[in-house]
């Protein structure tokens, strides 16, 4: 852990030797603010290497010097990659992430589209959804996590779906009658939502769940 905290300190005193704020440094590595904060605070054990090697750049140094391994800030031609407190990212292919969905529009238009998102190759999904709040949270799935999803018009019943309200998306579990659909939540404090006959014409299966991130604040 010692190491974690010198490599903060050195991200911290090069970032602002260079005038530069976290948010700065954020976007180029393409992570949230906090996670920065959390590497300058040395609270991150294992730092990816990719992280690692676009912090470096972002901060016009060698990953090395970041990782205590040379007192060169330039390129030392250390091998990073050998260092045991990296883990490799997995190979990744991309979806996107859906935001609010327009009104008779495909699910995957360019207008439902928020961001474009890394996912690891083992992870079969076609799109992927914020969460919001905490209705699915007896799932382990929180606010702010990322749901991949495969898109399907029919699930089983019990399954975690992405459900289409009119132009809302939402994560529920599924459950089917005759001339009645039940989306419940998966945290007793909320009641489940159904719908019966005609109001069944304003809901939709977008897809199954079949993974999600989840970030430790």
């Amino acid at each position: 852990m010692e190491k974690n905290i010198q490599t903060g300190k050195r991200i911290q005193s090069r970032r602002e030797a260079l005038g530069l704020n976290l948010g700065d440094i954020a976007r180029e590595v393409g992570v949230a603010v906090s996670t920065i904060q959390r590497y300058e605070k040395g609270k991150i054990e294992k730092i990816k290497l990719p992280v690692i090697d676009a912090i470096a750049k972002a901060l016009q140094v060698d990953p090395a010097w970041l990782l205590c391994e040379t007192d060169q800030m330039t390129a030392s031609g250390v091998d990073i990659s050998s260092i045991t407190n990296l883990i490799p990212l997995p190979k990744t292919y991309k979806i996107p992430l859906i935001g609010e969905i327009a009104c008779g529009s495909p699910i995957l238009a360019d207008q439902n589209v928020e961001a474009i998102l890394e996912v690891p190759e083992h992870i079969k999904a076609d799109f992927a959804l914020r969460c919001y709040g905490d209705s699915m949270i007896g799932a382990h799935i929180h606010d702010g996590d990322i749901v991949y999803i495969r898109q399907q018009a029919d699930v089983e019943n019990g399954c975690i779906a992405a459900v289409c309200i009119e132009t809302s998306a939402t994560l529920k579990k599924v459950y089917k009658y005759p001339n009645k659909l039940v989306l419940s939540p998966a945290n007793p404090q909320y009641e489940p939502l159904v719908y019966t006959d005609d109001e069944l014409l304003q809901v939709r299966i977008l897809g199954k769940a079949v993974g999600f991130t989840s970030l430790i604040e």
